[in-house]
């Protein structure tokens, strides 16, 4: 089993080993309205900051979801049949984990929380079904933050998605770019579109999420400022858009994953088993067992991720055990593996981690979805 980069623990905290690239074969499920496109300086074309607003190519070549003849609803990609859901998520109505979402349950209700961990207790408190949580992007890499909320609390990961994100500047209707001084959006947000900013001439202040910058932009009729957000938020709350794809990297994608508090179903087709792996000592030792394990069994990962915090200042993990207690350990290996948790060749993988382990989690067996939905 080859790895597609080399593992250097002495120098970073966090090292990601990517075993694998998710099949880019999706095409956008939807697009933006027409009443979104504005007219900058008497033009109707919308500019596009990095090139084409869109993919380069299409992410999927069919005109429907997994090749499905069955029609779209609401403007979302049917993945799941399940009616009636409540799913909470961080932010305003809009955002990105909401599109998430919507894209795995189209016809879910969905419960917008201020922060993560008022999302994941909503779950927990019985007031949703499910929670949707950012976990990792192309572009920052791996949210460590959501991940120590997984590991904290007694969820398991039912569903995993990757949305491509495509960041658009909008304004209030009839606003000019020339009129603008300001943007506001979610740090992140801001980051990653950092030298089109640059170029628009821009002061940038950050806020909590994307969608809450268009809800305070329309809120406070602001018309000096502008916002970052997706193109599919430009029509829920009616604003017009002055460029697309502000993005520094024009392919961002990132994986939500998400959670309930039990399994909702046994799977054994095209499954994904995700798991931590905590240890006390010997990093690189332990990290060549794990990988062995899989190896000489013929399973593939697709994803294997140290964490070391046992330097000076560095907090330890702290992980909900099987017993319901909170331990602390300086290092965790999260891994996600092919095959179901019900193989019993998966079975003898963690039976023979545990041996020199301290414990495994399992943190869930699911479909895996290796297909990057687009908003477009």
């Amino acid at each position: 089993m080859a790895c597609a980069s080399s593992l250097d623990l002495s120098n970073s905290l966090s090292t990601t080993i990517k075993l694998s690239k998710p099949s880019l074969s999706r095409k956008p499920s939807f697009k933006a309205k027409a009443s979104v496109v504005a007219q900058i300086n008497g033009s109707s074309e919308i500019p596009k900051i990095n090139g084409s607003h869109k993919p380069s190519k299409p992410i999927n070549g069919s005109g429907l979801v997994n090749g499905s003849t069955s029609p779209h609803l609401s403007g979302f990609p049917r993945i799941n049949g399940d009616v009636g859901l409540r799913v909470a998520f961080q932010g305003s109505f809009g955002a990105y984990s909401e599109f998430a979402a919507k894209t795995v349950y189209p016809d879910c209700t969905t419960l917008p929380r201020r922060s993560f961990a008022d999302a994941i207790a909503a779950v927990e408190r019985g007031q949703a079904d499910r929670v949707v949580l950012p976990v990792e992007s192309t572009m920052e890499g791996t949210e460590l933050r959501n991940y120590d909320l997984l590991l904290r609390h007694d969820l398991r990961i039912v569903q995993e998605i990757n949305l491509f994100v495509h960041y658009c500047l909008l304004a209030m209707p009839g606003v000019r770019q020339t009129q603008l001084r300001r943007v506001i959006s979610h740090p992140m947000a801001l980051a990653h579109c950092g030298r089109a900013l640059a170029q628009l001439g821009l002061d940038r202040e950050p806020v909590e999420d994307t969608a809450g910058a268009v809800e305070m932009l329309r809120a406070n009729q602001l018309l000096d400022t502008a916002a970052i957000a997706s193109p599919r938020t430009a029509s829920l709350y009616g604003l017009d858009v002055l460029a697309h794809g502000l993005q520094d990297e024009s392919w961002n994608v990132t994986r939500f994953l998400l959670l309930s508090k039990s399994p909702t179903k046994r799977v054994f087709q095209n499954a994904k088993t995700s798991m931590v792996i905590a240890h006390r000592g010997g990093s690189m030792m332990v990290v060549l067992k794990v990988l062995s394990a899989f190896s000489s069994r013929n399973i593939n990962l697709t994803k294997l991720e140290v964490i070391n915090s046992s330097g000076a200042g560095q907090a330890p993990v702290m992980i909900l055990d099987k017993t319901g207690s909170l331990r602390t350990f300086p290092h965790v290996l999260y891994v996600d593996c092919e095959g179901s948790i019900e193989d019993p060749v998966i079975q003898e993988v963690i039976e023979e981690i545990e041996k020199f382990s301290v414990f495994v989690r399992i943190l869930g067996c699911y479909t895996a979805d290796t297909h990057v939905y687009d908003l477009q």
